[in-house]
């Protein structure tokens, strides 16, 4: 079974990993591995890359930076001739970014078959960009699988057809367990200075969050409060440093938060599994601090992962300064629910998706 697999950006590094790992042990199939460039330095690709062992691409489609509808457009452009002249039984696209969508409305349209990993996840926020990349991305897939039981609800009230559904758990998972112990050897908090359980972790990256002064000034309160308690540690991203550059006039002195680069995948890991809690606006991160049991305040008015708060430790907290505090010190008292791991988060997901894969050419 020839499988083409299309990646463009850190998250969908993560997912992909386990994929590719389970499919090298199976005869019967040939990966291609196509990366769309929509990530593309050195701290927010090929680190990944070399931390989560995935093989050099085997090609590159360089579309780089733009607007959504720049980059969607550009990777259709350049994925097509690939697509056409390889003829893959199926597309594999993980999660929700630009190269998602662009990948599949490719396949479809060069008649190739399009599996999504990740699918049926909402948040029911139509202003989100993912959102509207995972709705379409899963109206047009051939093989949708799932992380959580609330997706299956989702795509069957969009009428995708059940037999097209898989609940198979959840890949960034896989990826997690089998790195956990590597992880542990990062020397990030020596680097860093800080002690197990003494500094909380924060990322920000969503443009409802960093694309506006009023909306960065919202977070920088919030962090200006918890910082005097406790060491923030801040990776940031590219965007939001460029946001950041901008507000310098305006910047209080925050002697407790510490700006560094976006961290390679080990070193992040390690630092927030040692973290006293994370304050996060991404997805993946909600589900990984369910996993790891860390105290996880997600700042957003919604989330498309609901396991991770009905069974996890996350907690939807907004974007109000006043709240998230008050989320804060419920935990540094000690008020904050321990969670659990959801069901078939369990490090074996891209196995059953490999096996419902190749199953479905037979």
């Amino acid at each position: 079974m020839r499988i083409a697999a299309v990646v463009g950006a850190r998250p969908n590094f993560v997912k992909i990993a386990p994929i590719l790992a389970a499919l090298r042990d199976r005869s019967e199939a040939r990966t291609t591995l196509i990366h769309t460039g929509q990530h593309y330095d050195v701290r927010m690709s090929e680190a990944f890359f070399a931390n989560l062992e995935i093989p050099t691409p085997d090609v590159n489609l360089d579309v780089r930076s733009g607007t959504a509808a720049a980059q969607i457009a550009g990777v259709m452009e350049r994925l097509e001739p690939v697509l056409a002249e390889s003829r893959p039984d199926v597309v594999v696209v993980v999660g929700d970014v630009n190269s998602t969508i662009a990948a599949a409305l490719t396949a479809v349209k060069v008649g190739v078959p399009v599996a999504h990993v990740e699918a049926g996840l909402r948040s029911f926020d139509r202003s989100m960009p993912e959102e509207i990349n995972r709705v379409l991305t899963d109206a047009i897939s051939d093989l949708l699988f799932t992380t959580e039981p609330a997706a299956q609800g989702n795509l069957a009230r969009e009428g995708i057809p059940a037999q097209r559904v898989h609940f198979v758990g959840n890949v960034m998972i896989d990826t997690l367990f089998r790195y956990r112990e590597r992880a542990e050897q990062s020397p990030i908090l020596a680097t860093l200075g800080v002690q197990p359980g003494a500094y909380a972790a924060l990322t920000l990256h969503r443009p409802s969050n960093v694309d506006s002064a009023e909306a960065l000034g919202r977070m920088v309160s919030a962090v200006a409060r918890i910082q005097a308690e406790i060491p923030v540690v801040f990776p940031v991203h590219p965007r939001t440093r460029q946001r950041l550059a901008g507000m310098d006039g305006s910047l209080p002195a925050l002697p407790g938060l510490r700006l560094i680069d976006p961290l390679p995948y080990l070193d992040f890991v390690c630092l927030m599994a040692h973290a006293r809690c994370v304050l996060t606006d991404s997805g993946g991160i909600q589900e990984e601090t369910t996993a790891l049991g860390i105290p996880c305040l997600t700042l957003r008015t919604s989330t498309e992962r609901p396991i991770t708060v009905a069974r996890g430790t996350n907690r939807v907290v907004g974007v109000e300064p006043e709240a998230i505090f008050s989320a804060w010190r419920q935990i540094a008292e000690g008020r904050w629910p321990a969670g659990e791991l959801p069901e078939l988060w369990d490090g074996k997901a891209a196995e059953r998706i490999v096996r419902i894969l190749l199953g479905a050419a037979r």
